[in-house]
């Protein structure tokens, strides 16, 4: 299982690379992960279809608890087989549907894309779910942009991202606490024994948030519609038969051990019946084929919602028998529907007339994918419709009457829409054709057969499935197994059950959709005449100009300009949440000595009087050196207090740092800002100072206090002879902790590039090879040029000027800011900084010192350099 997630997703990455020397065979490389795991699901299938589950792990951080866990059941070999089966369809329709142009791209996207939707249908894990959960989000926006997004594209995109990385928050956050609740967060170890508890309910809560996003459930569906500017491949196998069912495979996956949680079965069965009803309603008006099945989808999504949500054993059969006949037929009409766009150049059903004559094959494979979406014999829809009603009609699920109505309601809509499908697609319509002129003619149609074969393939399953609903039966019934059994005989699927309640209930649906499909031109007035819901791509755009203006309003309240107020927000935040754990986590501090030695009052009386001194002085030099003279008498205590390691550091970044600081001040004028008088804001920030410093006092003195014995931590002490090292400080650094000797070498690194940077010779036009142009100062007349004489050429004239530039930038200064102290000094000793600072990094092993120190003291020279 993991070598196949991995193989997916090392092929998306290795795609684009090999698309221009491949060309179109980049599509049959395109489809061996494909092939593989659908393979692989088939050779495990009657292993797993027994009750012998496959199970695949890896310890990802043992120390944290954090394991790579995969499990084959019965659930996730169904969405396995969808997923693999539909997904090597659809590599097999792009390679004749893209240009050769972003081939490689399509193709590692879609190949990546099947990786992830396996990896999160395997994933065993409540946090690897959640992983690759996002990652289908993420890929899903990179397939529906495309590689030049155009403005539509563009926007459904973020449409898409902004939708279902929202839900994807509130998953995490459900996950995570779920996980806390159960003490674990292998998902079937929560599932065979599911917590219960206040906690509990709110973590389903957010769950299923989760699920309804990505599920594109009523009020967070309008993301869908808007993806139909994606191409055909991308909506027939991310819209049509994976993504989309990420959510509805969740709340299947979370159903046998949660379904009866209070809040769990009413919202599933309200938002499931309401998105049914609402999107088959909507749906009748559409006249683009895509947004067609578009809310077409929404609305069977909001039936396998139901289904799957309800918690019962026979809704669970009907609702996976629904799943994968879903899978099958509306793949199957997207595909068509990229066959017909292909053909005419539209997907307008207004300009299309005729088509059934002129392209029959296509017109053959739709009706039969049609078919099984209105639900008529023997295709795979009509069992688990059947299934469906029998479910309702067991009364084990609370409330089914509404709910019954609203799924019968929803079926009859269904059968309407799709006849309106296959009328609009392929019929011949005398005002379509006038209209169509009027427009530019009616438009050409080709039959591309190599597009047409991959369509045709669902469509001959579901009758394959439908017919032999026996083995249908075989591979679905095991997950619903995971529910208690109904009394009496347990339901199985098949073509016909005789004359029972749950059959005529069918029949009658599909009279009802029929009629409603006779009576298609009084349908739009009828919809026009009643109030109009409120549309949900209106409310997203709302919603995001809202935001849009609230993040303005809030930010000029809060982004003002002024460091102060800034520095004040947080450093105030900082005392409330450390006070606060302080107060109410932290051990009593006990007796805590004044000093140890008299010694140390001098440098802390030092270091607290620049202190105050810094906060009265109006110079900003001033400010800067008492504020480094409170370093060093920090530095000070470090010596007193036997920290020899400690003071030599605090020295270095307290010298490095006031250099620093002194250049930027060259850019900023001598005196701080004066500022309007403000007596209530000098009070604030003088309280947040003197609050955040007493809070940092009392955290050092209570961490300090707070030894316990039996601590886990290594005692390093103890191996320090092992090292042959005596200061234990750079000992245990650079021996002991790895992640310490990283640091090291950053530094030593850091400094190095120092080095490269400061110390080489440039190079000037006109200079020789290996040699630098001599320097020219502001005043002086440039060298001689070519044509000049030999006596003004030669060496011997000019013997005195610097063959090198020895201090880069030296040249560019006027004479004015040289100082020829400051260089005399630099080059007496640079060299001894530099052999300081390697004799401080070798020498920290037996004495303070040690590579951090001697990198500061090389920073120092090279500062002094530039300087």
């Amino acid at each position: 299982m993991l070598v196949l997630v991995a193989v997916h997703l090392v092929g998306g990455a290795l795609l684009p690379l090999l698309a221009r020397p491949l060309g179109r065979l980049v599509w049959a490389v395109a489809a061996l992960p494909a092939l593989a795991t659908l393979s692989w699901a088939l050779a495990r299938a009657p292993a797993v279809l027994d009750g012998r589950p496959a199970h695949a792990g890896l310890d990802w951080a043992p120390s944290l608890g954090l394991r790579i866990d995969m499990r084959l059941d019965p659930l996730a070999l169904v969405m396995t087989l969808v997923v693999a089966g539909v997904g090597l369809l659809v590599l097999a329709y792009g390679a004749f549907y893209y240009r050769r142009a972003n081939a490689g791209r399509e193709a590692g996207l879609l190949v990546a894309f099947a990786g992830v939707m396996t990896g999160l249908v395997l994933a065993d894990n409540l946090l690897l779910l959640y992983v690759f959960w996002e990652l289908t989000t993420v890929v899903s926006f990179l397939l529906i942009a495309g590689a030049r997004p155009g403005p539509k594209r563009r926007r459904a995109a973020e449409q898409a991202l902004l939708t279902t990385v929202l839900g994807g928050l509130a998953l995490l956050l459900g996950v995570l606490i779920l996980g806390h609740q159960a003490g674990t967060f292998r998902l079937s170890a929560v599932l065979a024994d599911p917590p219960r508890g206040g906690a509990v309910t709110v973590a389903l809560v957010l769950v299923l948030v989760g699920a309804f996003t990505k599920s594109a459930q009523v009020p967070f569906h309008s993301w869908l519609p808007a993806a139909m500017v994606a191409p055909t491949p991308v909506s027939a196998f991310l819209h049509a038969a994976t993504m989309v069912k990420a959510g509805v495979y969740l709340v299947a996956r979370l159903a046998p051990g949660f379904a009866d949680v209070p809040p769990w079965r009413p919202l599933v069965l309200a938002v499931g019946a309401t998105t049914m009803v609402l999107a088959a309603w909507r749906a009748l008006r559409e006249t683009d084929l895509k947004r067609l099945l578009a809310y077409g989808t929404i609305s069977e999504l909001g039936l396998l919602t139901a289904l799957l949500g309800a918690g019962t054993r026979t809704a669970a059969l009907a609702g996976t028998a629904m799943l994968l006949a879903h899978a099958l037929f509306k793949s199957s009409l997207f595909l068509v529907t990229g066959v017909v766009e292909r053909a005419t150049g539209t997907r307008d059903m207004r300009r299309l007339s005729g088509l059934g004559a002129r392209l029959p094959a296509t017109c053959a494979v739709a009706v039969l994918a049609a078919a099984s979406m209105a639900k008529l014999p023997p295709l795979l829809g009509y069992p688990a419709e059947d299934a469906v009603y029998a479910a309702l009609l067991e009364g084990e699920i609370p409330g089914e009457r509404w709910v019954l109505v609203a799924v019968v309601a929803g079926s009859a809509f269904t059968l309407a829409f799709t006849g309106r499908y296959v009328w609009g697609a392929f019929t011949t319509k005398p005002v379509a054709e006038q209209l169509a002129t009027q427009q530019g003619g009616v438009p050409r149609a080709r039959s591309p057969l190599p597009l047409l074969l991959p369509a045709a393939v669902p469509a001959a399953l579901a009758v394959l499935a439908g017919g032999w609903a026996g083995g249908t039966d075989a591979l679905l019934a095991p997950y619903a197994h995971a529910f208690a059994p109904p009394e009496g005989k347990p339901y199985h699927l098949a073509l016909w059950h005789g004359v029972t309640a749950a059959t005529l209930l069918a029949w009658a649906t599909l009279l009802g959709g029929a009629a409603l499909l006779a009576a298609g031109r009084r349908l739009g007035p009828l919809q026009r005449g009643l109030p109009r819901l409120p549309d949900a791509q209106n409310g997203y755009r709302a919603t995001i100009r809202g935001l849009s203006e609230l993040s303005v309003r809030v930010t000029r309240f809060t982004q003002i300009g002024s460091l102060p107020a800034y520095l004040t927000v947080v450093l105030a935040t900082v005392v409330v949440l450390g006070a606060g754990a302080l107060l109410f986590g932290a051990s009593p501090i006990g007796d805590v000595p004044l000093w140890r030695t008299p010694a140390e009052l001098a440098p802390a009386l030092i270091a607290l009087g620049a202190a105050v001194a810094a906060t009265a002085s109006r110079q900003r030099l001033a400010a800067v050196l008492l504020t480094g003279t409170v370093g060093y008498g920090v530095a000070g205590l470090f010596v007193v207090r036997d920290a020899p390691d400690l003071a030599l550091t605090q020295f270095l970044v307290e010298s490095l740092t006031l250099v620093v600081m002194v250049l930027m001040l060259r850019r900023l004028p001598p005196r701080f800002t004066p500022e309007r008088p403000n007596v209530v804001g000098a009070w604030v920030r003088s309280f947040v100072a003197v609050a955040i410093g007493a809070m940092v006092a009392i955290f050092a003195l209570v961490t300090t206090d707070d030894r316990r014995d039996g601590s886990e931590a290594p005692d390093y002490a103890a191996h320090l002879d092992e090292t042959g090292a005596t200061n234990a400080v750079n000992a245990i650094i650079v021996d002991f902790r790895a992640l310490d000797t990283v640091g090291e070498i950053s530094v030593l690194l850091v400094t190095t590039i120092g080095v490269v940077s400061l110390v080489r010779v440039w190079g000037g036009a006109g200079a020789e090879p290996g040699q630098s142009a001599p320097v020219v100062g502001p005043d002086e007349p440039p060298g001689p040029r070519r044509g000049a004489g030999v006596a003004a050429r030669s060496p011997s004239a000019h013997w005195d000027a610097p063959q090198q530039r020895w201090l880069p930038g030296a040249g560019e200064r006027p004479g004015t800011e040289r100082s020829m102290l400051l260089e005399i000094l630099t080059r007496a000793l640079f060299t001894s900084i530099v052999v300081l600072s390697l004799f401080l990094l070798f020498s920290g092993h037996l004495r303070p010192g040690g590579g951090f120190a001697g990198g500061l003291v090389a920073g120092l020279g090279f500062v002094l350099r530039f300087l």
